[in-house]
């Protein structure tokens, strides 16, 4: 349930890669926050600025050839971008868990799963290795591991890529986390089990009162999971509302290009479906304008000239679209 407590602010971040070729800015001005116990989509293309916006999140961005350019993410009161690595390793983990892309390789190859999560358990819960096991193992018959006493001693490669998921999940919630980040937790997985995976991380989030930031690329995956959706495009936040707004009343042609290349059971095999055309722009020095003109069949002359404005239409609903105002 979502209530009205606000427990992540992230203010005018911009993140850049300084590269050979120019400045890639991968994440710009992006703004948003989060509400305990909120489920939060964001969605878009690969290449869109998602992932890069979540670790900036938690301040993991490789330097050099990255940087944090500017923005505030804000946690009880406290910039994350400003803390030094003692207070970090306290968060991460503790506060503000990861479920990151490929859990075949988000785990350690040469470790078993026992002590990759019961290190983690120990280090944030300051429990005895005895206590911590303990908690590993509820952890992993919750996420749905059978007959998890045994199989919290295997190693990674012992396991399909669903079940790697699943622990991924019951490590990320084990330390009872404020805010759960998943990266494209179900990308690399087959359609039953990408709602299986989905369905236990909503399951064990309202269990334990965690708020969710969720990444992926479809829309299909956040319809009936996320409270709210922002959808990103070349760095930058173009539509955001809640998620029956932005399926009922979606205002950027972006947005709509997704809804509608999403298959549906009521029109399957009656036509051919959608697909956005062109490829997603080189985000290196973009030019001010909108970013999608090239491939927007509405667009108008204004759109490659200026970057549009944010228009608010309501009940937290708003896109960046010149188009949409009309």
């Amino acid at each position: 349930m979502t209530s009205d407590k606000t427990i992540l602010q992230v203010k005018n971040l911009s993140t850049h890669f300084f590269t050979d070729e120019g400045v890639v800015k991968a994440v710009d001005d992006v703004s948003f926050s989060l509400h305990k116990g909120e489920i939060m989509g964001i969605v878009g293309e690969s290449g869109s600025g998602k992932s890069v916006t979540n670790l900036s999140i938690i301040n993991l961005i490789q330097s050099p050839p990255g940087k944090i350019v500017g923005g505030e993410v804000i946690y009880n009161d406290e910039d994350i971008l400003k803390m030094n690595e003692k207070k970090l390793r306290q968060i991460r983990g503790a506060k503000i868990a990861m479920i990151f892309q490929d859990p075949m390789t988000s785990l350690n190859p040469f470790l078993r799963i026992s002590t990759q999560m019961v290190e983690t358990i120990q280090l944030h819960q300051k429990l005895n290795r005895k206590e911590a096991r303990k908690r590993a193992v509820e952890m992993l018959t919750m996420a749905g591991i059978p007959a998890a006493e045994e199989r919290i001693n295997s190693y990674p490669h012992q396991f399909s890529g669903g079940m790697c998921q699943r622990v991924m999940i019951a490590m990320g919630l084990s330390c009872n986390p404020e805010i759960l980040i998943a990266d494209e937790p179900t990308s690399a997985l087959d359609v039953t089990i990408q709602a299986q995976i989905l369905d236990i991380m909503k399951e064990l989030t309202q269990k334990f009162g965690a708020a969710v930031i969720l990444i992926t690329h479809s829309l299909g995956v956040v319809a009936g999971m996320c409270d709210t959706i922002y959808v990103m495009y070349a760095g930058r936040i173009v539509e955001r509302g809640f998620t029956e707004d932005i399926f009922e009343r979606p205002k950027h042609p972006y947005t709509k290009g997704l809804i509608n290349s999403v298959p549906r059971l009521d029109k399957l095999g009656t036509e051919r479906l959608f697909s956005i055309p062109g490829q997603p722009p080189n985000v290196i020095d973009l030019p001010p304008c909108c970013p999608f003109f090239p491939r927007c069949a509405q667009a108008e002359e204004i759109c490659r000239t200026r970057y549009p404005e944010e228009t608010d239409y309501g009940n937290g609903h708003a896109a960046s679209c010149w188009v949409g105002v009309k």
